[in-house]
């Protein structure tokens, strides 16, 4: 299903047919660096990571995270949405790329793009983490307009991370 649609992208919900390309966003050196292990190795574990992440999250919440795919191919090149963390008093922003499509402007298109759907979803605030080296995401969050609020970590046995926010008016 078609969530959202900017000028390149198409960003749909993810499903149990995406599990090969969630295997391997899920295991590049780069999320695991900056996002974690989750325990992703083959495609019964993408499948579940589906299930359990992303697709239980649309019928909770009403969203998630999205298949961010290229609009004249329809070849994925990333995920990017909103979640809901126990942690967090608000949804957050998550997103990651296949390297081969970093600095292309499309992290920032498909963040944008979700940003203005989480407000018109009536959300009145959306966060996001970062691993506290990650400056690539850190630049892109202060270009969708989000600022850095502090230090903190989501549970005692977990890393610092940064926190930014953005609220919107009324």
């Amino acid at each position: 299903m078609t969530v959202l649609e900017t000028t390149r992208l198409i960003l749909r919900h993810l499903s149990a047919a995406d599990a090969p390309f969630i295997l391997e966003l899920l295991n590049l050196p780069s999320f695991l660096r900056f996002i974690g292990d989750k325990g992703v190795r083959n495609l019964a574990d993408a499948v579940r990571y589906l299930e359990t992440g992303p697709l239980a999250s649309y019928e909770r919440f009403g969203f998630g995270l999205f298949r961010v795919e290229l609009k004249h191919t329809g070849a994925p090149i990333g995920m990017c949405g909103l979640l809901k963390r126990d942690t967090l008093p608000d949804a957050d922003i998550g997103f990651a790329f296949l390297p081969e499509h970093w600095s292309a402007g499309y992290a920032f298109e498909a963040a944008d793009a979700v940003m203005n759907y989480g407000r018109s979803l009536g959300l009145g605030r959306i966060v996001a983490i970062t691993s506290l080296d990650n400056d690539a995401s850190i630049k892109l969050l202060h270009k969708i307009g989000m600022q850095f609020e502090g230090i903190i970590k989501l549970a005692d046995d977990q890393p610092e991370v940064r926190l930014f926010g953005k609220t919107f008016a009324e």
